[in-house]
């Protein structure tokens, strides 16, 4: 049976202005399988590369058949960081309540998804007034993130105002979704009925990844021949644990066939590549970004994929990067340095998966898995592609989504 959803992301975007994201895909794929969807997002915010101009409060920008957005106006800022990034939650809250006016269908279900948890309040309303459930989605949990990480006090009233927030969608939202695998124990923790959590994980549009481009000459003659590569897509930086796979690769270095290939920018970059030179490795090449449809291009010339993280007490309820979807649909065997829970390379037999921060044992994965048979490389790798296209597709994941909503 047909029905009509309203994802509410005030950070979804488009290809054409962002980069998609989850939103984008489960609202195509929705809308391929007969359904109507709406994807409510703000105009302005710091993940798009330009604003969409907007001469109203509201536009609806048809993307394809049954698949809309509708861009919510706001005020541009400056920065993750703006003062105005937390007015414009406030103000998108608001704006919400006006969505009942527009001549759109009228939704079937109601999905809010965080971090921003002011348009909780605003999203809830609108549920109310349909008379149609409501959802609540969870991407990063706030406001622990912003006191653990970010070492905001918990007696911030700005804070406990977000916890009051956060508390009342546990309690009061019919569904709780997240695609952080192990969210649930830290929402029961809060209040929530554990019979409502339901993991949606992030995950990978296989048309999309299909229809990749070929890498341009430049790129290919960066890349060395003849080479075992450890190759690692993405931001370069501590966070994604770069600076200990310099030191793994410190370690390999009197291996001459193992290489590390990184492709990728980011604030920490130069700092990085001082730390190679400083060492005197020839064993590491840096690569400039690359266009996102060229990046399945690139993983296929890897022997093996890194993907790592920081040793952080948050982790204990998962990470989310899209970085393993596309690693594991690629066929290639992954090294995942990572302390926190619900590891899919673990799960899905990919390759090894070490504590965050130790070199000593990166270096070591990456020489078992240098030693491995062809073989058994390639049955990692298949691993990994069968999982990615069995749970993690957004056709699998989208089909999920919705039996979690209606039942079968």
């Amino acid at each position: 049976m047909r029905k009509v959803f309203w994802f509410i992301n005030q950070y979804s975007s488009t290809p054409e202005y962002g980069l998609g994201g989850r939103h984008y895909y489960l609202a195509q794929e929705l809308a391929r399988q007969g359904h109507l969807v709406y994807v409510i997002a703000s105009n302005s915010h710091h993940l798009l590369r330009v604003p969409k101009h907007l001469s109203e409060n509201f536009l609806v920008e048809r993307i394809e058949d049954n698949f809309n957005f509708i861009w919510v106006k706001l005020p541009v800022y400056d920065g993750a960081h703006s003062r105005r990034r937390v007015l414009n939650w406030f103000e998108f809250s608001w704006k919400l309540g006006k969505l009942a006016s527009l001549k759109i269908e009228k939704p079937d279900v109601i999905i809010y998804s965080s971090p921003s948890l002011i348009g909780y309040i605003g999203a809830k309303k609108l549920a109310n007034k349909f008379g149609v459930p409501f959802v609540f989605e969870v991407r990063d949990i706030w406001p622990l993130t912003l006191t653990e990480l970010g070492g905001v006090s918990k007696k911030n009233p700005f804070i406990k105002f977000m916890q009051w927030i956060e508390d009342r969608a546990y309690q009061k939202s019919d569904i709780v979704f997240s695609n952080l695998f192990n969210a649930v124990e830290h929402m029961v923790s809060r209040g929530m009925d554990k019979n409502k959590f339901n993991w949606i994980p992030n995950g990978i549009s296989i048309p999309e990844v299909e229809n990749k481009e070929p890498l341009s000459d430049k790129v290919i003659s960066q890349i060395p021949t003849d080479k075992f590569i450890i190759g690692y897509t993405g931001t370069i930086g501590t966070a994604n644990a770069i600076d200990n796979l310099i030191e793994a690769a410190n370690l390999l270095k009197d291996y001459p066939k193992i290489h590390f290939l990184l492709v990728g920018g980011g604030k920490d970059k130069k700092q990085l590549e001082d730390l190679v030179k400083n060492n005197g490795l020839i064993n590491v090449t840096f690569i400039e970004s690359i266009p996102k449809k060229q990046v399945q291009s690139i993983i296929q010339l890897f022997d093996v994929c890194f993907i790592g993280s920081q040793n952080i007490s948050l982790y204990r309820f998962g990470v989310a990067p899209n970085k393993v979807p596309e690693y594991l649909y690629s066929g290639k065997p992954i090294v995942h340095a990572y302390s926190g829970a619900g590891c899919l390379i673990e799960k899905s037999m990919s390759g090894f998966s070490i504590p965050s921060g130790d070199s000593q044992l990166l270096s070591e994965a990456i020489l078992k898995l240098y030693h491995l048979s062809d073989e058994t490389r390639l049955e990692m790798g298949r691993n990994g592609h069968e999982f990615a296209v069995n749970y993690l597709s957004y056709t699998q994941i989208s089909k999920k989504l919705f039996k979690a909503i209606f039942g079968d």
